[in-house]
């Protein structure tokens, strides 16, 4: 479980140091640690809360509910918020640990701007853990996510997203030249595959083609895990048996190499003049440390790195899918795609990309979960609530969009004043919280968006809807479409 205190500085010359991995006799030592220090059975400690304080919600039973939350969710918070209103109540698994959802964006703001010594986010996020692991920014609070986040903000501000650009390019024209003349495909599968390497080449820096073949099925199978793995995290025995088995056996290879490329990039001596982001965060250090150096250790860029990756590829691949489904719908909308690409139109391409994530959200909700008593939309809740806002709900909240099924970029142009606010459109989080990836992310997806309207016209073969995979929702039928090149 993640604490309030500090991330231990793991020193790689430390030979008393438990999370060095110089000092465990294998990588399935140093993973097995970081599973059993994840367990999420129990509730971390924290009080039980009584059900007669909380809102309304479904008297099933809590394994009944968690499924439906993990397998249904886009059927189940809108149900909900008819049902009960703007404060609804689930028990979930372990322990009927309660998750009150609110759906008015009032309350999102006021979660948003929620003390975090009170509002933890990383134990709301406690699930991931056995994957991110303890030192994950995700699953961090109080000093240590703070920490964390200043050491990793620098290779994510405007300038080093300036730099990105190009390799981002690269990485997607070399996938564009594979498509063919009239060729129909499941754009989800593509676009994975172009963010997994974006990943890899921009994120980790790797280039060497045989570490990349090693990489890239690890990576896939952490990805592609049904929710049923997640859920298996709060039962430390499944790790034994079948499909738990199994991804335990691939997080011990992917941690192999991820380890091996740390070390090898730690020996590289042009590490000043690398410009991806693993290079970057082996270069920060941390002023306030009380030994002067202060920098991550093997084991927290692991944490922080597979954060990313798990952050980064999927959720993008999913939203460049919709967009690509949902440019292909309309002739006008295909006809704008090849005038902005043309033009340089970065803000209707972005625009098309935050759209996509408001009408097909990838994640369902926003958690804090509270460490003292606190009043949250009216309501005074115990510690051991976890609250959050459904971005489901509000993502389709007709006074928050109106006409919310219609695919309209033009939400996200015009003045401040006129754009969707920050507690409205929420795909990134809010608050201090507020995912440190997201300049990343839409930057990426300008990028291949611009780099697909520039060469093809896409249509849309069929219809699809989201289904769940790991903790991100996806296309169903993978997003059909049909390229044609331009002439």
């Amino acid at each position: 479980m993640t604490t309030d205190a500090a991330a231990p500085h793991d020193d790689l010359d430390d030979p008393d140091d438990p999370d060095d991995p110089d000092n465990l006799d294998d990588t399935l030592a140093l993973t097995m640690r970081r599973f059993g220090r994840s367990s999420v059975v129990g509730g971390g400690g924290l009080p039980r809360v009584p059900r007669a304080v909380l809102p309304p919600g479904p008297r099933w039973p809590a394994l009944a509910q968690t499924v439906a939350l993990m397998r249904f969710r886009h059927q189940l918070h809108p149900w909900l918020q008819r049902r009960y209103g703007d404060a609804f109540t689930l028990h979930l698994v372990p322990g009927g640990r309660p998750l009150v959802l609110f759906t008015s964006p009032e309350v999102t703001k006021e979660i948003f701007a929620g003390d975090p010594e009170v509002f933890h986010a990383g134990r709301g996020n406690a699930i991931l853990g056995p994957i991110m692991g303890e030192h994950s920014l995700l699953l961090q609070d109080s000093t240590a996510h703070h920490r964390a986040r200043k050491l990793l903000m620098p290779a994510f501000l405007g300038h080093a997203l300036r730099g990105y650009r190009s390799m981002v390019a690269e990485v997607a024209a070399d996938e564009l030249s594979g498509w063919q003349e009239g060729e129909t495909f499941r754009a989800l599968e593509r676009m994975n595959a172009l963010t997994l390497e974006v990943i890899l080449r921009v994120v980790f820096g790797v280039t060497d083609e045989s570490r990349l073949a090693q990489l890239r099925p690890a990576v896939n199978h952490t990805v592609e895990i049904s929710p049923a793995i997640l859920l298996g995290w709060a039962y430390p025995r499944l790790q034994r048996l079948g499909p738990w088995r199994r991804t335990v056996d691939n997080q011990v290879a992917l941690d192999r190499l991820m380890y091996a490329e740390i070390r090898e990039r730690r020996r590289a001596t042009d590490l000043a003049e690398r410009t991806d982001v693993l290079s970057r965060l082996l270069s920060v250090h941390d002023a306030d440390a009380a030994d002067g150096e202060g920098g991550l250790s093997d084991v927290e860029l692991r944490d922080q790195l597979v954060t990313l990756l798990l952050a980064g590829h999927e959720t993008t691949a999913s939203a460049l899918s919709w967009a690509l489904v949902e440019v292909g719908r309309s002739a006008d909308l295909r006809a704008r795609a090849r005038r902005a690409a043309d033009e340089g139109d970065d803000a209707w391409l972005e625009a098309v990309l935050k759209e996509s994530m408001r009408l097909h959200p990838i994640i369902p909700m926003v958690v804090r979960t509270l460490m003292k008593p606190a009043t949250v939309g009216g309501l005074d809740l115990p510690a051991g609530t976890t609250v959050g806002p459904s971005i489901i709900v509000s993502h389709h909240r007709e006074s928050n969009f109106p006409d919310p099924e219609v695919f309209r970029p033009e939400r996200f142009l015009g003045a401040p004043s006129e754009v969707p606010a920050l507690h409205v459109w929420i795909p990134f989080g809010g608050g201090v919280r507020r995912c440190i990836g997201a300049g990343f992310s839409l930057m990426e997806g300008v990028e291949v968006l611009r780099e697909v309207f520039r060469r093809y016209d896409v249509e849309a073969v069929g219809t699809d809807v989201p289904k769940v995979r790991n903790i991100t929702s996806v296309p169903r039928r993978g997003a059909r479409i049909r390229v044609r090149a331009r002439g």
